[in-house]
């Protein structure tokens, strides 16, 4: 009840109420293989038809309560597509009849909408889904390939996915209207919870950056004001907090950022580095891109240039993709969400998850071109943009995936499923590294290439290893401890002029 209760908090006058009931209401047409899912099309209807909200603007269709007429069924359901606004398939393990031409009616429906161009809202069952037709697995990846979809494993969860997606078709479409979080101004909050000084330097950066039009000097009110971030009562909006506070998680606890480390490529114990960072969205992204930074490998060069000249580096991960992601990822979640964002770094590849979803209309195939700027905390977007961290064209996406693909790397990918997830690669496909310092992820290969090196020279010390196979000292730490534990060298002497012993021939 917390999210209906939090979704029905809206400005009265900003409502379409009048326009929604002297309409016709929007027409929904349930699509599926009827005995799969009887259950959920009858729960569908009626709770769609008894909710308070949702009974104003919506009127669901299923094939069974048609009463008995002389048309064909496919003639039927077929119209009732093209006259209705939004086409929702529950799509399971079953496939369904098949004409003559080998197509379920559910396929026939969702090709009509497709090319009629209407709304589709999309949930698949994942139970059993070992024993699923081909046909109905290859219909869900047709349909994956053109538009965002959920998954539910029971009623209550496909009708909780069911509500969230039909109020958020209102948002979209303009017939209810309410503050976005970041405009909400009812969190407590007073000026004295924000820090002046952060103020002046965001005005600072703001200037060097983007030629922001206000003087350091500007009173805090004054900027605020600006910015949209407090009204005439003096309330400040919930953005003003996560962009200024002094604790911005004294009043928003989940806008923390927490970043993990793992050793291999799945989410197990023992965990080599873990931190939950606090404080405002810039420190944030800061905290969060040094974490992921300083965990990876960084290939140092030499001075071939000469002694004075700068010792050239190249991290394994192009940092301008791996902060734009994390950006997105703060400033584009969803705040009323208990969940925080997550940062997560395998040993081949880097995972960064944010509650919420993309807008709509909005699909991760999109995101690999250009598109719409449509970001979820406008009041939030915009200061973050004039002090350099975003752009507001919606490019982000798009420079992340050249970003990477310029470095050499597999292309990141993006899910959208309960959260948002990008995934950026640490290796590129089929490489293959040798002493050049180029970097590896083959472990076994960093092992062979230590004992050969010490083989040749037993004192050389572990910064040395480190430079000579293009890893960081912190990984070549790990690896020679790995390589002591399985008895395969260890140290005689002093950790500064002892030497190795490498105990295999």
């Amino acid at each position: 009840m917390l999210l209906r209760e939090k979704r029905c908090i809206f400005v009265a006058e900003n409502l379409k109420w009048r326009y929604a009931l002297a309409m016709k209401r929007i027409k929904i047409f349930i699509s599926s293989v009827q005995s799969e899912f009887a259950e959920e099309r009858a729960m569908l209807c009626h709770y769609i038809r008894t909710d308070v909200l949702l009974g104003k603007f919506f009127e669901p269709f299923i094939f069974e309560e048609v009463p008995a007429n002389e048309y064909p069924a496919n003639h039927v359901y077929l119209k009732e597509v093209e006259s209705c606004d939004i086409y929702l398939g529950l799509y399971g393990n079953l496939y369904g009849y098949e004409d003559e031409d080998g197509v379920s009616p559910t396929e026939r429906e969702y090709d009509l909408a497709a090319s009629l161009h209407k709304s589709r809202l999309i949930y698949i069952k994942s139970v059993g889904e070992e024993n699923r037709h081909p046909k109905e697995t290859a219909l869900i990846r047709k349909v994956e390939r053109d538009i965002v979809r959920k998954t539910f494993v029971d009623v209550d969860g496909l009708r909780t996915s069911v509500y969230a997606s039909l109020i958020r078709y209102l948002e979209e479409k303009e017939y209810i209207r309410w503050r976005p979080f970041d405009a909400s101004n009812d969190n407590g909050a007073t000026i004295d919870d924000l820090d002046e000084g952060k103020m002046k330097n965001f005005i600072h950066m703001a200037r060097v950056k983007r030629n922001f039009p206000l003087p350091v000097e500007t009173s805090p009110v004054a900027l605020l004001t600006h910015l949209d971030l407090i009204d005439e009562r003096g309330r400040l909006a919930n953005a003003a907090v996560l962009l200024f506070g002094k604790k911005p998680q004294k009043y928003f606890i989940t806008s923390e950022v927490k970043c993990v480390q793992f050793y291999g490529n799945v989410v197990e114990k023992p965990m080599p580095a873990y931190q939950i960072y606090r404080g405002d969205v810039f420190e944030l992204v800061d905290q969060a891109t040094s974490f992921v930074m300083s965990r990876i490998n960084n290939w140092v060069g030499t001075r071939s240039k000469g002694e004075k000249a700068d010792v050239p580096t190249r991290p394994e991960l192009p940092i301008d993709a791996v902060k734009e992601a994390i950006v997105n990822a703060v400033c584009h979640r969803d705040y009323t969400s208990n969940a925080s964002v997550q940062i997560m770094l395998f040993r081949n590849r880097l995972e960064i998850w944010n509650p919420g979803t993309l807008p709509y209309g909005l699909t991760v195939q999109k995101l690999h071109g250009p598109h719409k700027s449509l970001p979820a905390n406008p009041l939030l977007a915009d200061p973050m943009y004039w002090n350099g961290y975003i752009e507001k064209v919606g490019t982000g996406t798009e420079d992340i995936i050249n970003k990477c693909r310029e470095y050499g790397l597999k292309t990141p990918e993006f899910h959208q499923e309960e959260d948002f997830r990008v995934v950026i690669w640490r290796f590129a496909n089929d490489v293959t590294n040798d002493v050049t310092n180029d970097v590896t992820n083959d472990v076994t290969n960093y092992r062979e290439r230590i004992v050969g090196y010490i083989r040749v020279n037993a004192k050389i010390t572990i910064g040395e290893l480190a430079s000579e196979i293009g890893i960081g000292i912190r990984q070549c730490k790990r690896i020679m401890a790995e390589l002591k534990r399985d008895g395969v060298v260890s140290r005689k002497g002093s950790p500064r002029t002892g030497e190795w012993v490498l105990n295999i021939h």
